[in-house]
């Protein structure tokens, strides 16, 4: 069946994540300025665990960690180690219990670092500070038995098949556990599915098929083959496909593409009704907009739906979702 997936934040649930700026930490001592990390980061688990609490009841089946999760943690300056906070035995604690609900409640975990993790990139320093960045994700994924970490293709830097020999250098390069999780996602603006799909079957890297990115950077597949395309790059690996989905803001015939509050159920493929798959919902009202999209697919209930039920929790799309 289909599992809807929330990307990192809750628009009602009193959840948050915490973070801080490099300019607020700097001018702490060493000392200090890892007692408030440590306390950053100790209380963005303790989220983490009422998150997944949270997705489970509303009856999703996938949530995407946010990639600052332990904030600061690859910066240059005061970036840091996690045995080296005053509280990371309880933080490894609270991440193996996250670990634990995602196998009770059947869920899944991705992450998605920020456009500035280019393989691609023709700078070496580029390169080495976005290879640190996939060791911290991968160090996240496996406390809490992530199965994705997904980039972007990156920049074409005015030879895009240039580019792309870096990416396959750099990608072949990586060390299992991160090669093992890495996906490739076509974008808005530089590399389509096309583009992708050689990659990804030479090194078996599943493709996450994005479905809005697609419409707004076309290339020769039609909305049906690119979707039979990413079935088939993870069914090889014996693994559930992943999709992500967004609706424009200001429609297909104005800029489209900043991501709109909800989706549209016209830009759900059709090809995607029926299949097992994952597919994240890029949308501003995060889990009013999964609610509403899960009543208009008439999605069956998730687990997490019947435990709801029990507990007397209303999951229906609240009055305000549209």
């Amino acid at each position: 069946m289909l599992r809807l997936g929330l990307c990192c934040l809750f628009n009602q649930a009193p959840i948050r994540f915490r973070s801080a700026t490099a300019k607020f930490v700097r001018p702490l001592d060493r000392p200090a300025q890892l007692v408030k990390l440590s306390e950053l980061c100790l209380d963005n688990t303790r989220s983490l665990v009422a998150a997944v609490e949270e997705v489970y009841r509303l009856g999703f089946g996938s949530f995407r960690v946010s990639s600052p999760f332990l904030p600061l943690y690859t910066h240059p300056e005061v970036g840091y180690h996690l045995e080296e906070l005053p509280d990371a035995r309880e933080i490894k604690a609270t991440l193996r219990s996250v670990k634990a609900l995602k196998e009770k409640h059947q869920l899944r975990f991705s992450f998605h670092p920020d456009q500035f993790t280019l393989l691609s990139s023709p700078r070496p320093e580029v390169t080495a500070a976005s290879l640190k960045e996939l060791d911290y994700q991968v160090m996240l994924a496996e406390l809490i038995d992530a199965d994705v970490i997904n980039i972007h293709g990156g920049g074409v830097y005015g030879d895009k098949q240039s580019a792309l020999s870096r990416l396959v250098k750099e990608i072949s390069a990586l060390p299992e556990p991160i090669r093992s999780r890495l996906t490739l996602e076509n974008d808005d603006r530089s590399y389509t599915v096309e583009d992708l799909l050689p990659v990804c079957e030479q090194l078996d890297i599943p493709l996450v098929y994005d479905v809005h990115h697609h419409r707004c950077n076309p290339d020769e597949l039609t909305v049906a083959a690119a979707t039979d395309a990413c079935l088939r790059s993870w069914r090889r690996l014996g693994r559930e496909p992943y999709f992500h989905i967004s609706s424009p803001k200001h429609g297909w015939n104005g800029k489209p593409g900043p991501h709109a509050d909800f989706i549209d159920i016209a830009d759900f493929p059709a090809e995607w009704h029926g299949l097992d798959a994952t597919i994240d919902v890029e949308a501003k009202a995060k889990e009013l907009a999964l609610l509403k999209l899960k009543k208009e697919l008439s999605l069956p209930p998730w687990p997490g739906d019947e435990a709801a039920a029990k507990r007397g929790c209303a999951t229906s799309t609240p009055k305000d979702a549209g």
